[in-house]
């Protein structure tokens, strides 16, 4: 009897013991899944401002008119609640949703392609066990018939969409291998789960990414404009690029929003605020080391800008006296001071800016229309902003003082126009310009 009561004993503590060991496990799957959706930064598409997470209901706008993001939380009705695994692998790597239509990429599934099926099978966890169901019925998109023809998407993914990657490519382990480790990982996270490409490289005229990856060429990652903004040069270029950035001044940017040369804004606020800010610094430092090894656009803006005191000499001596110049004293000097220099972790310097030196103002002209404010994040919590400009300043004055200040410092880029600051403010939808 002992024998038995010792054997049924030991039986129950092995069944508890795996039991244990199986929630553990799925415990530490999902939160794996977890990790790796902040990577991918699927709350910022996936919810609605004011809404539930992963609810869906997010206006994407898109030239072909508002395509509204899905719900994917575990709720069996609205969501994703009824798919296999392999029913959410075909929507996120191959962009086939559960009933077989072909998915807009605004879901960047051309960058998912090459997540591998481990981490698939991690997300998926979370999603069906990490995630609180939420009963919102989806939208349907705004496009109108015959544009809204879902069956083109099935061409579009054969011409665009790379092939799914059977597993993550093996890094070097060895020690003398271990920066090419870095990188791999870095390469991993930026042309998969990150999708830089969906926003930092230009489309063609189908609306698809000119590149997908460096071997395809400088355009990718070289910059492009998203929804009046322009998510910049990420590549070695020392004027517009990353060429001045160091691999720290690329991880304090992810990290807390801003660095010694500048300061998110627009879409990458979001990016920061809700994915790369929560990014361990192994991951974040694979990023910037990524970064780092993509050659320039052009190959000879290798050499950076130097800086000219020229226009703040002119401000101490009281000869700074074109239109804009004066329109920068009187709106924009208490903040990023005559030198161009701001102030270090608070308002970003000016001179020799990457974003101020790029061939495309849209970004410049439209944070000052309509002003900025950066993220507060565990590393830099204080949210500094910069107020809106659209009722104060008329286009002519918007283009003169953005003119001084690319030509100003070192500053050497093309000059704003007028009608360039008009076309931005009907986009954006800035207030009117005032009347003189």
């Amino acid at each position: 009897m002992n024998i038995l009561k010792h054997t049924l004993a030991a039986l129950l503590a092995l069944t508890a013991s795996s039991a244990w060991a199986a929630d553990t496990a799925d415990q530490q799957l999902i939160k794996q899944g977890e990790y790796l959706s902040r990577a991918g930064d699927c709350i910022a598409c996936h919810t609605a401002q004011g809404g539930k997470p992963f609810a869906g209901g997010l206006g994407i706008d898109s030239p072909l008119g508002m395509i509204y993001s899905t719900n994917i939380t575990p709720d069996k009705e609205t969501g994703i609640g009824e798919y296999t695994l392999e029913d959410f692998d075909q929507a996120v790597r191959h962009g086939v949703a559960k009933d077989g239509h072909s998915l807009y990429p605004a879901m960047p599934y051309t960058a998912y392609a090459k997540v591998s099926p481990d981490d698939v099978k991690a997300l998926y966890a979370y999603f069906m066990h990490g995630v609180e169901p939420v009963n919102q019925a989806n939208k349907d998109t705004d496009i109108v018939w015959p544009l809204s023809m879902r069956w083109p998407l099935g061409i579009w993914r054969w011409m665009f969409s790379p092939d799914a990657v059977e597993a993550a490519a093996a890094p070097a382990t060895a020690p003398a291998d271990a920066g090419q480790a870095e990188v791999l990982r870095g390469k991993y996270l930026v042309e998969g789960l990150g999708h830089c490409s969906t926003c930092h490289t230009p489309r063609g005229v189908a609306l698809q990414e000119k590149a997908l990856t460096d071997a395809d060429g400088t355009e990718f990652l070289s910059g492009g404009v998203v929804e009046g903004w322009l998510a910049k040069n990420l590549r070695g270029d020392a004027t517009d690029g990353l060429g001045g950035w160091s691999k720290e001044d690329i991880v304090a940017f992810l990290k807390g929003g801003m660095n010694q040369h500048s300061a998110t804004f627009g879409g990458m606020s979001q990016v920061v605020a809700d994915s790369t800010q929560h990014l361990n610094d192994a991951d974040l430092n694979a990023i910037a080391a990524y970064l780092k090894t993509l050659s320039p656009v052009n190959k000879d803006a290798t050499q950076p800008l130097a800086y000219d005191e020229a226009a703040s000499v002119a401000f101490r001596s009281g000869k700074a006296n074109s239109e804009g110049a004066l329109d920068f004293l009187n709106n924009c000097a208490a903040c990023h001071r005559t030198t161009g220099k701001g102030y270090e972790q608070t308002f970003p310097q000016l001179a020799l800016s990457s974003t101020v030196n790029s061939d495309d103002p849209t970004s410049l002209i439209h944070i000052v229309l309509k002003g900025a404010q950066l993220p507060g994040t565990t590393a830099a919590p204080t949210q500094y902003g910069m107020p809106a400009f659209d009722w104060r300043l008329t286009d002519k004055e918007v283009a003169s003082v953005l003119t001084f200040v690319r030509s100003s410092w070192g500053n050497k880029a093309p000059a704003v126009t007028a009608d360039q600051v008009a076309k931005v403010r009907e986009e954006v939808g800035a207030k009117p310009q005032p009347v003189r």
